[in-house]
């Protein structure tokens, strides 16, 4: 860190300690935890944004609806791929807190296994069903074969995308999140750059950015590879994984494998609840037609990329949360999750009146002027729903670095399945139309958002993270 950018982080952090948000101690390592991880979510939310605005462009929306309706089941591949990762997270986190290097080396060898074992089947579905699982959603038959095409050359990125979050939730598991971040920002300019020259160079379209987007997921996957066995970067500043893979001894740990699975399986629950909700949303959508699709894919997208600030914070959270259950420091695990919660509630407000005040040039960057009023309105909801996952990512984020996975699933289930999902269905038999999918969008991220922050109130996951720590296994 440079000298001008540790005075503007000293000035920040005093700053926010003065309005009552973080103790400045505590800003520091959340804020050099942090930053790099926001920087890697919105280079990962981005690379999908930059090939809809793109399809947008070259076709139309007739290939935006039908990238809508494949982006749905990557969006699902990633949520499995972060559900492993966050119990990776939890168990490598708590035992480097501990100085149990080897026994947090043996948990990343589990979840590489466990995430190829789970890449492999769905690699093949989308290859040998693509068409099947687009017409799900009763596309139009033009909407159909673009969906069904960009599946087909996304496939072998499946594979990719799962073993490079593993590798990345390692990383911040272990406190460096620089690592990870150059990785991921050097392939989101790679698939801009790839999808761009496919799509209209090419004249390729969803299948040139399904293509752009499964070489630089690749590329990604290589560079964080090459840390995580332990070599070196040489002079790029990048460092390798103090807890690489196990290449001796045995693979399959059986105790530490029933740990991740354990820890990884609500999580997975939770995040596929978050993504899965996608498809009622999108099918209702399709009631209305594609231009609809596409607003409504708009403002999730816009969304995802506020939500890269929870990238950053929802993982320091696990990170410092755990760390410090790791060294049996309860109370300073509870100071920590509590002002990153303050902040990430902070920053989101913030950023979705932003959003708001500009919602109509954001939306005219991947519609044309007919629909922007309409795409602008789901910016805007997209926007202010945001607002409930920085609370929500916050608050998970400290629970799941104590391992207390299962109430946070409950907790996305009711506010994605109890309360969104219903209020979408009334706008089919009700006069309120699209704004069912409106209060949808709102619903679904404040429902959780509120649960989980009780949750973290009651401080039962203390409790749980005595399963975990290190020191439970010598006691």
């Amino acid at each position: 860190m440079t000298g001008l950018q540790a005075a503007a982080v000293e000035f920040v952090a005093r700053a926010l300690e003065r309005l009552g948000i973080i103790d400045a101690e505590r800003f520091r390592p959340t804020a050099e935890l942090a930053w790099p991880r926001i920087v890697t979510g919105f280079a990962i939310m981005s690379k999908q944004t930059a090939d809809l605005a793109m399809v947008g462009i070259a076709i139309g929306t007739a290939g935006t609806a039908g990238l809508a309706y494949a982006l749905a089941f990557w969006e699902i591949v990633t949520m499995v791929g972060l559900g492993l990762a966050g119990g990776t997270v939890s168990l490598v986190s708590q035992n480097y807190g501990g100085e149990e290097t080897d026994r947090a080396s043996l948990v990343v060898t589990q979840s590489v296994l466990l995430a190829t074992a789970i890449a492999l089947p769905v690699v093949a579905v989308f290859l040998l069903f693509a068409d099947s699982l687009i017409g799900l959603f009763d596309a139009q038959p033009a909407s159909l074969e673009h969906g069904s095409t960009y599946l087909v050359f996304v496939a072998p990125a499946v594979l990719f995308e799962l073993l490079n979050l593993i590798a990345s939730r390692t990383y911040t598991g272990v406190g460096d999140t620089f690592t990870e971040m150059v990785a991921r920002a050097g392939g989101a300019v790679l698939n801009v750059v790839l999808s761009a020259i496919l799509i209209f160079g090419f004249d390729l379209g969803v299948a040139g950015a399904a293509i752009g987007t499964t070489l630089s997921t690749g590329f990604v996957t290589v560079v964080l590879g090459w840390g995580m066995m332990g070599r070196s970067y040489g002079a790029l500043g990048m460092e390798p994984s103090p807890v690489p893979v196990t290449r001796s001894g045995g693979w399959i740990e059986p105790a530490l494998l029933r740990q991740v699975v354990e820890i990884s399986t609500p999580e997975i629950g939770r995040r596929l609840a978050q993504g899965v909700v996608v498809f009622p949303l999108l099918w209702i959508a399709a009631t209305f037609g594609p231009v609809v699709v596409t607003a409504l894919e708009v403002g999730r997208r816009v969304r995802s990329l506020i939500n890269s600030v929870n990238w950053g914070l929802s993982l320091a959270s696990s990170s410092l949360v755990g760390q410090q259950l790791g060294s049996n420091d309860e109370d300073e695990a509870g100071a920590y999750g509590a002002a990153i919660i303050r902040l990430s509630a902070v920053l989101y407000t913030g950023l979705a009146a932003l959003v708001v005040v500009f919602a109509d040039p954001i939306a005219s960057l991947f519609v044309g002027s007919e629909e922007v009023a309409l795409a602008a309105t789901f910016v805007a909801a997209g926007a202010i729903s945001s607002i409930g996952f920085g609370i929500d990512g916050a608050a998970a984020g400290a629970l799941l670095g104590a391992g207390d996975t299962r109430w946070p699933f409950v907790a996305a289930l009711i506010g994605r399945y109890g309360f969104a999902v219903p209020a979408a269905v009334l706008g089919l038999v009700t006069p309120l139309g699209i704004w069912g999918l409106y209060l949808a969008l709102l619903l679904e991220t404040s429902v959780p958002g509120g649960i989980n922050y009780w949750l973290f109130r009651r401080g039962r996951w203390k409790v749980v993270s005595r399963r975990y720590r290190p020191s439970a296994e010598s006691g």
